[in-house]
């Protein structure tokens, strides 16, 4: 099999985005990443997600890992960053949003039902739960054209 490789992109900029920018960015994908610690180390786990009331969440299985970290950090929280991108591997061209905050596992029955409602996992396997993840820093990019390299009308 005969591996093609892109043709080299010029210099992309990278603009900042304002927190509302990027939420809304974030929530017109469904997937991302959510970064957790597990044994003292950083651990990176592809999900779905949904906004709701302004907080990202994402459902869990039992035997999950941040299902037990969530649970077992009681009322305080785990520390975790959420990021989705969308980022075009021809041109460069994309976004990028990270948002980190406090994960809670969601423990009230309505809640629950309602985001279950609400978000549908996409691989085939219960996930009887639902982690929130409030977002307090938001940060993200938009990488565009530079000046020197722009090929389109506008």
């Amino acid at each position: 099999m005969r591996h093609t490789h892109p043709a080299p992109v010029g210099p992309r900029r990278s603009i900042e985005l304002d927190r509302r920018e990027a939420m809304r960015l974030l929530g017109s994908v469904s997937l991302g990443r959510v970064v957790f610690t597990r044994h003292a180390l950083p651990t990176v786990r592809p999900v779905n997600h949904v906004l709701d009331e302004g907080d990202i969440v994402i459902r869990t299985h039992d035997g999950a890992a941040l299902t037990s970290r969530t649970r077992d950090s009681g009322s305080s929280g785990v520390v975790v960053a959420y990021q989705a991108d969308t980022i075009d591997p021809a041109t460069h061209l994309g976004w990028s949003v990270v948002a980190t905050g406090y994960a809670h596992l969601v423990t009230d029955p309505r809640e629950l039902a309602r985001i279950h409602m609400l978000l549908h996992p996409w691989v085939q396997q219960a996930k009887d739960y639902a982690v929130r993840i409030r977002p307090d820093l938001v940060s993200g990019i938009r990488l565009t054209y530079t000046d020197a390299n722009r090929t389109d009308a506008g």
